[in-house]
């Protein structure tokens, strides 16, 4: 059992690729643990627009022909965000994955949805500092079952959560609270959901890439503004360039 004061919404999310600009979801599975540990499950297939590649339909089994008349992420975005309110949030490389890429999809349809008080559970990142595996492992190694229908979104996502139970009860160290989980394995503080940019030792907003790596966000793009341009006119996901905007915002500010 977990001892949570407010509802964990785990997600999964199967997509048309792994490209946080460019691809869209075409599956998104949500299971809402419930302070009582009661669950309540939402799933729904999504119409990406775009093709589905066939090396992603290999994976998931989803075709174009089982999404063409699902609705779009638009059309369903506001039911999604609702049931994610005031619930912290849970996943299997959730962080890096399926957290970033449904921000980008509420970004896309023009939704502003904040998550900065919400706590996040990355299953992976407790079972990579534990016993590094991959989920299927994580679920033969913590609960001695086969996980079937692996890449099924719920199926995945279901597994996810035993996997989290499992390792409560096996590690002491862990508690069973958000708090106490994210005590003992560490909470990363990031930017922006693709870290390109991150917090340097003294809290201060850097990049996280290319030649100005480690360098002050702040301090390049009031040396070099069109460092900005260059990032707001490339492949970088919608939100990053958010926060970009952000931080020279305030830059300009401080400046006047």
């Amino acid at each position: 059992m977990l001892n949570i004061n407010r509802p964990i919404a785990f997600i999964d999310l199967e997509t048309t690729g792994v490209n946080l600009s460019s691809d869209r979801i075409i599956e998104i599975a949500i299971i809402k643990i419930l302070p009582d540990n009661s669950r309540v499950v939402k799933r729904r297939l999504i119409n990406p627009e775009m093709n589905i590649p066939e090396s992603s339909t290999n994976i998931h089994g989803i075709t174009n022909d089982m999404v063409k008349d699902a609705p779009t992420f638009r059309q369903v975005g506001n039911e999604i965000k609702q049931f994610l309110e005031n619930c912290d949030l849970g996943g299997y490389n959730s962080n890096r994955f399926d957290i970033p890429l449904l921000m980008e999809e509420f970004l896309r349809a023009d939704m502003e949805v904040d998550l900065s008080d919400r706590k996040m559970i990355d299953v992976q990142h407790i079972f990579y500092s534990m016993e590094p595996r991959t989920l299927s492992a994580a679920f033969k190694f913590y609960c001695g079952q086969e996980l079937v229908n692996a890449h099924s979104a719920e199926a995945d996502i279901s597994a996810t959560i035993d996997v989290l139970y499992a390792q409560v009860a096996r590690y002491e160290k862990l508690g069973n609270s958000v708090e106490s989980i994210l005590s003992a394995i560490g909470e990363d503080k990031i930017v922006d959901y693709a870290r390109r940019f991150s917090f340097d030792d003294k809290g201060v907003e850097v990049f996280n890439f290319g030649k100005y790596k480690g360098r002050s966000i702040a301090e390049v793009l009031k040396n070099e503004p069109h460092y900005y341009d260059w990032m707001m006119k490339g492949d970088f996901p919608l939100h990053t360039k958010q926060k970009l905007t952000e931080i020279l915002n305030r830059t300009l500010l401080k400046n006047k």
